[in-house]
């Protein structure tokens, strides 16, 4: 079973995510903060990260760096609700780049993409 990292700071974004991923046969870890997930990205690595960009501490961005640093072929997809972080240079490290939305079709396409 291959195995998500979902790391946002919002429960309701993670519930959703997680059940959705979950019926899709996957499993997901959580994790609410950047430390939290790079912690956990260290003990039981993912197959694949989806990463929120606003959090409090560390930002999805630093934790990207991070994670590239160390697993530079693991895909990660950032995930925010602020479309002006698609002109940011330091999200093009990313995989992908999804804005947040109710319709969960093009982030499940994504993970798919990358996960076979």
């Amino acid at each position: 079973m291959k195995k998500i990292l979902l790391v946002d700071d919002e429960e309701g974004i993670q519930l959703l995510y997680q059940e959705e991923f979950q019926d899709e046969g996957y499993e997901v870890i959580a994790a609410f903060t950047g430390e939290e997930a790079l912690e956990k990205f260290r003990t039981d690595p993912p197959d694949l990260v989806i990463l929120d960009i606003q959090m409090p501490g560390m930002n999805g961005i630093e934790v990207l760096r991070q994670m590239k640093m160390i697993a530079p072929q693991l895909p990660i997809i950032l995930s925010t609700a602020y479309h002006e972080y698609t002109q940011d240079l330091s999200a093009w490290a990313s995989d992908e780049f999804i804005v947040k939305s109710p319709d969960l079709k093009i982030l499940k396409e994504a993970v798919r993409k990358h996960l076979g």
